[in-house]
Formats: structure tokens, C-alpha cells, sequence
């Protein structure tokens, strides 16, 4: 069995030197919710040292409130906006040397199109667009992953161990007190449950392509080291998508 390791980096954050060596995918913010050229950068000779793919992790622009605020655009301007910052992270991965692997909307961008269809719609068709070839990752069975798939991407569903699950698949709301898994041991256990299992979203079972560590937890790299090391004792190859 196989399954991904992702993070979102390049958020001036600073523990992107402590996670790295144990994820295999990494999704680095393009400017419009944190990060600049010179983090872009940072990060993307950091992934190419550790062998990790490189993605981009398109927001809303919204630096004020870290890409978490919602936001309503006309479509062709979020096609636009994703393709912005697209456009920025590829020059700098291709002046490095490595090439663009997926995409990944970040905060409030991804959770508005793992339910509208039209925005879901909107990014997909901006990530072909730039190229057929970059991997659409969503959550896991929402609308982002079906536009993704209507539009002939190559998709990657996402579970989060270190959130807990409403019953129907989707996420508990971070305004709520049970919405974060704190302990590293039981993240870890739920990364494998994830993995081993899925989730039923809406009634039917979808299967995890890649999991998600949390860059800005307190625990981060501890729990990105606990999840490698238990997902390889559950005899699950990490490895890129």
C-alpha cells in the first residue's frame, strides 16, 4: 500500500527545516496568503535537497487573514488568481531545476470549493489551463476533487489526521473546540486509520491519496516523524503520489 505525506511551507513559519525529511510532498504558499519570492525560493531548494515534490498552494489574496477569510470573485478572475500564482512559483521552481508536481488551494479557497461547484470548477479549469499534468489535490470526495476529475486531471484525495471528521466526511469547523487532534500518538493513529480505511463522504467510501501535516500545529515535527514512522511500521510505502 502507498500513501503521501504533504505540508503546506513556505509560510514563514519557520519549522520547514525540521519537517521536510519526513514528508513527501510539499505545498508552498505563493505570496497571496504568505511567503515571497525569497520563501518561494527557500522552500522549493529545501524540497529538491530532501527529494520532496513540489506543489503550489494558491489562497485567496489575503495576507491580513492568512488565505482563512472567504471571499466571492467572478470565475474568469479566479481563474486568474490561480494561474497568478502558478506563474510564480514555476519560474522559480523551473530556475531551480525542478518541476511543478500539483496543486493545492490553501484555507478558506480550498474549503469554499470542496463544497461550491462552480469555484471547484473555476480552479480546476485553471490548473489545465496551466498545465494537464499537475496533480488537483481536495479533500477527500468533496467538489473540488470532482471538478478536478471532470476537467481530465489526475486528482489526489486529502485526509487530515490531525482533524477530527464529521460523520458525513467533512471536516469539524475550527470554530469548534473538538475540531484539532492534539496528541501526536493519536494523530499518528488516526493517520493510519485514514490510510488503511478512508472515510465515507455522503454515504460513500472514498480512499486517501495523500495525508496532510499541519506546519503551524505545536506539535509539527513531532507528529510529521510519528506518522512516517508508524504508517512504515503499518507496512505503507511513503512515497509521493
Amino acid at each position: 500500500m502507498k500513501i503521501d505525506l504533504n505540508c503546506d511551507m513556505g509560510e514563514n513559519i519557520g519549522n520547514d527545516e525540521d519537517i521536510m525529511p519526513y514528508i513527501t510532498s510539499a505545498n508552498i504558499a505563493c505570496g497571496f496568503h504568505a511567503g515571497d519570492e525569497m520563501s518561494m525560493q527557500t522552500t522549493v531548494r529545501l524540497a529538491k535537497q530532501h527529494g520532496v515534490a513540489v506543489g503550489a498552494h494558491p489562497s485567496w489574496k489575503d495576507i491580513e487573514g492568512f488565505g482563512r477569510r472567504e471571499m466571492s470573485l467572478p470565475i474568469d478572475q479566479v481563474e486568474a488568481l490561480v494561474l497568478y500564482q502558478l506563474g510564480a512559483l514555476y519560474a522559480i521552481a523551473k530556475a531551480e531545476g525542478v518541476e511543478l508536481h500539483h496543486v493545492k488551494p490553501h484555507g478558506a479557497l480550498y474549503n469554499q470549493a470542496a463544497k461550491d461547484k462552480f469555484l471547484a470548477t473555476a480552479i480546476a479549469r485553471a490548473v489545465k489551463r496551466f498545465s494537464v499534468d499537475l496533480i488537483l489535490v481536495g479533500l477527500a470526495g468533496s467538489s473540488l476533487i470532482e471538478a478536478g476529475v471532470g476537467a481530465g486531471l489526475r486528482v489526489a484525495n486529502e485526509g487530515f489526521p490531525d482533524r477530527n471528521y464529521n460523520s458525513d466526511g467533512t471536516l469539524v469547523s475550527r470554530k469548534q473546540a473538538n475540531a484539532i487532534i492534539e496528541s501526536p500518538e493519536e494523530v499518528a493513529t488516526h493517520a493510519v486509520r485514514l490510510a488503511q480505511n478512508g472515510i465515507d463522504f455522503s454515504g460513500r467510501r472514498v480512499q486517501m491519496d495523500t495525508l496532510c501535516l499541519h506546519g503551524d500545529n505545536i506539535h509539527a515535527m513531532q507528529n510529521a516523524k510519528l506518522i512516517r514512522d508508524t504508517l512504515e511500521k503499518s507496512e505503507f510505502k511513503v512515497m509521493a503520489i
